[in-house]
């Protein structure tokens, strides 16, 4: 009777524990924060039910990591993971490694968010583990393009994709857009850097019903900054204002941010630098508080461009500096050539031509290192707006080189796969 009785009351607890995980989700979806927290909260503190424990802390790391607090997101993974570990299921590991990758990948520390994902992806878990590939697949190539790698950020992207496609899962296709967009920003083909986030938005339309307005927020910011880049301001404008809109309504601290990063750039590429400052100085305060730095790098690289703007030689250095320092704490690349690109430019004008060689050099180190380059045609890829095309092995090259070549397969791979003796 006893042992009846001990099994009865674990069932109620754990009912109770799913009834009160339930109630913070209906306060949190209505935009309740504040009273959902201190349900969860309390939940923690007196549940005995390891899954019931386990579902909690992936409330609230979902919540801490929407309202921008990282720190806390992963101290609640690390809880998580420990959780999970007890519980000796390798469905709650693989979901409990993807929270700690997905906290370190807000936080920007991108080695540990590769390492986190491989764990992932190595783990033998059942069916629903591996419905999360796609999602584990998605925060690497974040990862891998936060550490400038493109390659393999393209080749996870694409993984994320059909992991998406063969899930029919509409919400990781959308954000997989968003992500695609974003690396064809950096390489600087703006026509696929608003194909991708369009076709987002065009998912959110036709399924998002039901879905949190963060996916139309985040569609309609990742196709503000590509109009930017195709000079369309209005365009951009409208799209970082609706994007805002919805960031203010459920208290997004990290997508605030950003918007107010790019109205800062719309203004400044309007040449208004009056406009654009305080909104780099609201942008970065927020990314510092909440420990975006890649953020926080992008926010000097434009203060450095507004201070070009008037002449400020001295003070754009300045900001290039930190933006340096930024980068190289994270191993962004791409942000550490575009900090040698507009440093060259300073000393040019200034005719202070040693200075110059030293930037050209490590300018073309880094192009080297980052293999920003065309197979075919040797110059420079994302030195200008240009249409690029990836071929399945994820090497990227001009458009035009491929259609005037005509190859079949890759030149990159072609070219390292010939093995001295063979040539």
């Amino acid at each position: 009777m006893n042992i009846f009785m001990r099994r009865l009351t674990a069932e109620m607890g754990q009912d109770q524990t799913k009834h009160q995980i339930e109630k913070g989700l209906r306060l949190y979806q209505s935009n309740q924060t504040d009273k959902a927290l201190h349900v969860w909260t309390k939940v923690l503190e007196k549940t005995s039910d390891p899954g019931g424990k386990f579902r909690v802390l992936g409330c609230l790391i979902t919540a801490h990591s929407e309202m921008g607090k990282y720190k806390d997101m992963l101290k609640y993974a690390l809880d998580q993971i420990d959780t999970a570990r007890e519980m000796e299921d390798p469905d709650y590991l693989t979901e409990g490694y993807l929270n700690l990758a997905r906290s370190n990948e807000k936080l920007c520390d991108f080695q540990k968010t590769v390492s986190y994902c491989k764990t992932c992806l190595n783990m033998q878990g059942t069916t629903v583990s591996l419905q999360l590939n796609g999602q584990v697949c998605l925060s690497m190539g974040n990862a891998f393009l936060g550490l400038s790698v493109f390659q393999k950020a393209l080749e996870s992207y694409e993984k994320a994709l059909r992991y998406a496609h063969n899930n029919d899962d509409k919400m990781l296709e959308c954000r997989v857009c968003c992500s695609l967009g974003n690396i064809y920003v950096h390489l600087k083909d703006y026509e696929k850097a608003l194909f991708f986030p369009c076709k987002a938005a065009e998912l959110v339309n036709d399924y998002g019903k039901g879905w949190s307005l963060k996916y139309r927020a985040m569609s309609q910011y990742h196709m503000s900054v590509a109009y930017r880049k195709l000079d369309r301001l209005p365009d951009a404008m409208e799209c970082c204002e609706e994007s805002m809109k919805i960031a203010l309504q459920h208290g997004d601290r990290p997508l605030q941010a950003l918007c107010l990063l790019n109205f800062a750039d719309i203004h400044r590429c309007r040449r208004d630098a009056d406009k654009a400052f305080p909104r780099y100085e609201s942008a970065l305060g927020i990314m510092t508080e909440i420990g975006n730095r890649l953020g926080q790098a992008y926010v000097y690289l434009g203060v450095s461009k507004c201070w070009l703007l008037q002449k400020e030689y001295d003070k754009a250095l300045d900001s290039l500096q930190r933006a340096q320092e930024l980068a190289d704490g994270m191993g962004n690349k791409l942000c550490t050539l575009k900090v040698h690109c507009l440093s060259e430019g300073i000393y040019r004008s200034q005719g202070q031509q040693e200075e110059v060689r030293e930037q050209v050099v490590k300018f073309l180190q880094c192009v080297e290192e980052l293999e920003l380059y065309c197979g075919m045609c040797g110059e420079s890829i994302g030195d200008r707006d240009q249409k690029l095309q990836a071929l399945p092995c994820s090497h990227i090259f001009h458009l035009k080189c491929l259609q005037t070549n005509g190859t079949k397969g890759c030149p990159k791979c072609f070219k390292s796969s010939m093995k001295p003796g063979f040539v």
